[in-house]
């Protein structure tokens, strides 16, 4: 059973925080906050808060290897983005062709690929549908699911042996086989589902293996046993939880991005703190995220 004490609250006020995840380089938690197009930065020592205007809504990141500038997957497509400069070098746009159609949640695999899924916004388009997508080293992408509604838990285990995934309508989270030399995945199970109302979110993966999953709609933060088994519920102090990340020195703060879209003026009455970053010290830790390249 793990345990955790809120430590800090960042009053950022998002309208649909995502992406969080933890730059040792830095010291900070970066995230995105996708509706409003900006991007945002917490300094953990000093407290210091800063955000950059962003060119598109920005759906998630990666730091890269080799690279100073982020790896970004922007509503429309990959591209390198420099945010103290603005520069922008696009790479590639597999879906410019699917009108309403955005970037949503994604990561980088410990072979150094950057995968994204989209989501599909426009409801009167009914036979267009999002996708997950990995994006090569070599700049070459590689579509591995479509059909979806909005892709998202994108993490792997620590062996790098599952990959798992969630639609979010559909209230399932999905394990996959994944062979980590081609990047391919395989033999599709169900892992966990949640209640009607609440929608599995952002996810990663702690070092003994378990999946934590912010679940939207739900109040809550689930971690999950290798197995699917409900382990221990973190609960949050707002509806919509959106994503998770572990970050500090020792890996051991799990940092949670919230929602505030969608919130009736009762319902933001009584839960003024949506769309805040939440920083909780546990005694469960983290995983490096990994980069590109």
């Amino acid at each position: 059973m793990a345990t955790y004490t809120l430590i800090d609250t960042v009053p950022c006020e998002n309208l649909l925080g995502e992406g969080i995840q933890w730059n040792h380089q830095d010291g900070c938690f970066w995230w995105t906050d996708i509706l409003s197009a900006k991007l945002y930065r917490y300094h953990l020592a000093t407290k210091k808060f800063t955000h950059w205007d962003l060119p598109e809504k920005l759906g998630c990141f990666a730091f890269a290897k080799n690279d100073s500038r982020l790896l970004a997957a922007f509503a429309s497509g990959f591209a390198w983005f420099a945010p103290e400069t603005g520069a922008l070098e696009w790479i590639a746009k597999p879906e410019a062709h699917l009108i309403g159609n955005r970037s949503n949640d994604g990561r980088c695999d410990r072979q150094g690929r950057f995968w994204m899924g989209t989501i599909r916004e426009q409801k009167n388009t009914p036979d267009q549908c999002a996708s997950l997508y990995s994006l090569n080293v070599d700049g070459t992408v590689n579509q591995h699911l479509t059909g979806l509604h909005i892709s998202n838990a994108l993490c792997w285990s620590p062996d790098s042996r599952k990959l798992y995934h969630a639609d979010s309508p559909t209230h399932t989270i999905n394990v996959y086989d994944f062979d980590a030399a081609t990047g391919t995945i395989s033999n599709r199970q169900l892992f966990a589902q949640t209640e009607p109302g609440i929608e599995p979110d952002g996810a990663c993966v702690d070092a003994q293996g378990y999946i934590w999953n912010a679940q939207w709609g739900g109040n809550r933060v689930v971690r999950y046993a290798p197995d699917g088994s409900k382990d221990f519920v973190l609960e949050m102090p707002v509806s919509q939880a959106t994503c998770v990340a572990f970050g500090g020195e020792q890996l051991n703060l799990l940092a949670v991005t919230s929602a505030r879209i969608g919130l009736s003026e009762a319902a933001l009455q009584q839960q003024p703190q949506a769309g805040n970053l939440f920083i909780f010290q546990t005694d469960i830790c983290g995983l490096e995220e990994s980069r590109f390249g």
